[in-house]
């Protein structure tokens, strides 16, 4: 489970290597030009400390060198600046202080984890207590026709069921019919994921083609039609299972083609840039 902030590079790093059919010898082969997630590059760096016995002798040479990053020298958390606590709860308050009600472990959440917190609390400002539902109807859609009950709070039931799903109109949505103690609710969605939106992409085949190393969402762009780039640099962010990768740059040259957007959705060895 990615838990501790170590146990989280284990599990990126594994995943990683579990989609991209990796092997220890590989990692250590290729590690100046894999898309290695963030987290693992950070853990290299000494972002967390060194580990007991060091690392790998060449692993973060490689890893560090084709990024432009320099090892941290020393404690990491003797160069880290003072925390501004007040600061945070202020900004939290002005945020989504109409929204919860916000504590101390929201602050020091919002202290560790500042990106992840922010789209955690705009989860439930947008969808509420989805930890109520059960754990198969929150992973997998309910399909027309199927119930499910649940203690929305004590004494408390709800009987839920799916009636029917509308067609979507020419503005994305679909009109989702539901039975709710048997009353029934109308409800307008958004359906990101219509056949109509589905784009069939180019593979990363050539040399200078920069391409997804798995599968997941860009959530990040860093460079642009004529920009000029260096082999190793990073050239985009890909979120996938719960980490974010930097993208590298394959060849050094100038930006010729992007060919996706921030929030496109991609599949592994999709086409993100050319690089001429």
């Amino acid at each position: 489970p990615k838990v501790t902030p170590s146990s989280k590079v284990v599990g990126d790093l594994a995943q990683f290597m579990v989609a991209q059919n990796l092997d220890a010898s590989n990692i250590l082969e290729n590690a100046d030009t894999l898309a290695f997630p963030d987290s693992v590059v950070n853990y290299l760096r000494g972002d967390i400390g060194i580990p007991p016995g060091g690392f790998p002798e060449s692993l973060p040479i490689k890893v560090l060198q084709s990024r432009g990053l320099e090892p941290v020298v020393g404690r990491p958390g003797e160069s880290l600046t003072p925390f501004d606590f007040e600061k945070a709860k202020a900004v939290l308050e002005k945020k989504f202080g109409g929204m919860f009600i916000l504590t101390d472990q929201d602050v020091l959440s919002y202290a560790l984890y500042p990106q992840v917190y922010n789209e955690f609390k705009l989860f439930r400002a947008t969808l509420g207590q989805v930890g109520l539902l059960p754990t198969h109807i929150f992973l997998n859609p309910m399909k027309p026709g199927e119930e499910v009950d649940f203690e929305l709070e004590e004494g408390k039931d709800l009987l839920l069921k799916l009636v029917s799903i509308g067609d979507v109109n020419k503005e994305g949505m679909r009109t989702v019919l539901f039975e709710v103690n048997g009353e029934p609710w109308y409800l307008p969605v958004t359906d990101l994921s219509s056949e109509g939106e589905r784009k069939v992409r180019e593979k990363a085949a050539n040399d200078g083609d920069v391409g997804a190393p798995m599968p997941g969402v860009v959530v990040g762009l860093k460079v642009h039609v004529g920009d000029k780039v260096k082999e190793g640099e990073a050239v985009a962010t890909l979120s996938a299972m719960k980490m974010k990768s930097s993208i590298p740059a394959t060849a050094s040259g100038t930006v010729k083609r992007v060919l996706v957007n921030v929030g496109d959705k991609v599949e592994g060895d999709d086409l993100i840039l050319t690089i001429e």
